[in-house]
């Protein structure tokens, strides 16, 4: 027998002991079980819990506006509704997959695309899988509430921008965060969120985006609201204020019209850039709602690059403008010196090739000093301030002088234009410069490229004496940059003197463009493509035209606003780019008069009504100048020809 069961006495007592340290041990583990679910995980499954009962829908907050300079609406938001897919419970979400593609008509592919984008995230965060709802859907959504409870509608305020592309690459566009955005903000975006992508959406960003808030209800057990609870709201983004001139920028959009290039205008005294067109250009609308593959393709691989914001990207030879910067330098450098003369038959030697004027096979511009190579533009007297400069020191006063680097313009992407040296050459292309393509730069043609809002600013900056304001699009932005570059008074005189004689003096280049009572002044430029000669042997004259640029400002001396204008394929810059500039510059000083003889009219009445001691308050005075006589008083004045 053995001793377990040989030893009576002992046997009930270890097995009672046996018995009651696994009943012990058995409450320890509940009560440790209980302590780790009542205390330690306590908040863990009453989130769980919480989750169950309640819902939490995102409330997105509204994008701040944009208003032109006088406080006009320019880009505004809009009402709608996206298809939210509560994500809570995966096997439900499967089964139902079916059904909801069929109801939203959104392909079952795409559905199941979007879930497996998403899958990084928590299952109770919702994602948008139709950004803008139908009536259609949203009866799908309401009639189907007990039988899928998955949906919500999330209310959200899209992008409404000007028709037709206005101001398109200036304000940009908003477009879905994509996934190395999500990843990279920490939580602050979720699928389907919108975001800047271009321009100034994309600049100013984190101050238009505003705070979303959380929309909580009680639901039931079939997912539907029972009950509300406080609601967080939604901060708004703050709206800014541009130096937009809208006036001036509807000018200017329809003068170019149709043809491809950009238009800059902006105040040099201050940097504040007036109007800002580039043509083609996308509809930002087009953007404020989820845009398709296919279509992104078609904008990418548009030969026309609607994409590309030709004011601050295009970087395109200058052509004649140039000339002013080699007028500037020639002045400053004193070589060759300003008394310097030189005879143009239409062409000239250089190194062992022949160059021609721009008059050749025309005319001739016989002995020509600075003025008058400026005024007529003459191709010959430049290439010998170029052979006697060198490139170095050309590049020298074109980079002091707003070329060959970015202006820090408050836009995303511009690009530097390219002022050529010799270091240039043999750091890029490990060879030497050679004298001969000097020549080509000193007329604005070869390697040097540029943008037409560094020509408005450089332009511009040389005729406010060597002073360049960081051009920019927000009004009163702080910290505006400036860039100073010692020009003679007696410099800035003649070269001023100039570009005034380019359209008021008789031979000069744009003499088509004078403003009566507008000290308007500018130069020409049309810059070749490809060579003439190859041009001429390919056939292609269309395919190359060449590109016209023109750059105006007013008054002469201390201009209060410079236009830079580009049209690629134009030809010549005073036929094609110059009645562009005209036309903004007169819109200006047009505007500028309308609101003087408001100002004066409002002033005489008050001076009156002082004298006889029955002054009008100041709140009063403003209706008078809008009574219907006083209104067509004013469109009675003739109109300056154009």
């Amino acid at each position: 027998m053995s001793y377990w069961f040989g030893n009576d006495n002992r046997l009930p007592q270890q097995r009672l002991a046996i018995v009651s340290y696994v009943i012990v041990g058995m409450v320890g583990v509940l009560l440790i079980g209980f302590w780790k679910l009542q205390v330690i995980d306590s908040d863990k499954f009453l989130q769980w819990a919480e989750r169950n009962r309640v819902r939490s829908i995102p409330v997105i907050a509204p994008r701040g506006r944009m208003l032109d300079r006088d406080g006009r609406v320019l880009v505004d938001n809009y009402p709608s509704f996206s298809v939210l897919l509560l994500r809570d419970d995966p096997a439900q979400v499967e089964k139902n997959l079916p059904a909801i593609s069929e109801g939203l008509g959104i392909p079952i592919e795409d559905l199941k695309q979007q879930l497996q984008n998403s899958r990084n995230l928590k299952n109770f965060q919702p994602i948008v899988i139709k950004p803008e709802a139908s009536k259609a859907d949203i009866a799908f959504i309401d009639s189907h509430r007990s039988d899928i409870p998955l949906l919500e509608m999330l209310m959200v305020h899209r992008r409404r921008y000007m028709p037709g592309g206005f101001m398109a690459h200036a304000s940009g566009y908003v477009g879905e965060v994509s996934e190395q955005q999500i990843e990279a903000s920490n939580g602050r975006f979720r699928p389907g969120d919108f975001v800047g992508k271009s321009g100034l959406e994309r600049q100013y960003n984190d101050l238009l985006q505003g705070t979303d808030g959380m929309r909580r209800v009680v639901v039931n057990s079939v997912g539907k609201e029972v009950d509300h609870l406080p609601t967080q709201e939604a901060i708004p983004g703050k709206q800014i204020q541009l130096t937009i001139d809208s006036d001036l920028q509807q000018v200017a959009e329809q003068s170019l019209g149709a043809r491809d290039g950009a238009v800059v205008a902006l105040d040099p005294r201050s940097g504040e850039i007036l109007a800002m067109v580039s043509h083609p250009a996308p509809d930002p609308n087009d953007f404020a709602v989820r845009i398709s593959n296919e279509e992104w393709k078609q904008l990418n691989d548009d030969p026309a690059k609607p994409l590309l914001n030709r004011a601050i990207q295009a970087q395109l030879a200058p052509g004649s403008v140039f000339k002013i910067i080699m007028a500037t330098a020639m002045l400053e450098d004193k070589v060759p010196p300003s008394s310097f003369t030189a005879f143009c038959p239409a062409y000239a030697t250089f190194y062992g090739r022949q160059f021609k004027c721009w008059v050749y096979g025309k005319s001739s511009h016989g002995v020509v000093d600075l003025h008058k190579a400026i005024v007529e533009s003459c191709d010959i007297f430049f290439y010998n301030v170029g052979q006697r400069l060198g490139i170095d020191r050309i590049s020298y006063y074109a980079s002091h002088l707003g070329l060959g680097h970015r202006t820090g313009v408050d836009l995303p992407s511009e690009e530097t234009g390219l002022v050529p040296s010799e270091e240039w050459v043999q750091r890029v292309f490990h060879r030497k410069w050679y004298a001969g393509e000097t020549i080509s730069v000193a007329i604005g043609q070869g390697a040097v490229t540029a943008t037409p809002l560094q020509l408005a600013r450089a332009i511009g900056g040389i005729a406010m004496g060597g002073v360049f304001k960081q051009p920019h699009l927000v009004k009163d932005a702080p910290n505006i940059g400036e860039e100073r570059f010692n020009i003679s008074e007696s410099t800035v005189d003649k070269v001023t003197d100039a570009m005034y004689g380019v359209v008021n003096e008789a031979h000069g280049t744009a003499g088509a463009l004078k403003l009566t009572g507008v000290d308007f002044s500018g130069k020409s430029g049309t810059a070749q493509i490809i060579n003439y000669d190859l041009r001429s042997r390919l056939g292609k004259s269309k395919q190359f035209k060449d590109n016209s640029w023109f750059v105006g400002y007013a008054p002469r001396r201390t201009p209060e606003i410079v236009v830079s204008v580009l049209v690629q394929a134009g030809g010549h810059g005073s036929e094609a780019a110059g009645p562009v500039v005209r036309d903004v510059v007169k819109a200006y000083y047009d505007k500028k008069m309308k609101k003087t003889d408001g100002t004066v009219t409002a002033e005489n009445k008050e001076d009156k009504q002082q004298r006889r001691g029955t002054a009008a308050p100041a709140a009063a005075i403003q209706p008078v100048l809008n009574t219907p006589e006083a209104v067509a008083a004013r469109e009675a004045q003739p109109e300056e020809p154009r």
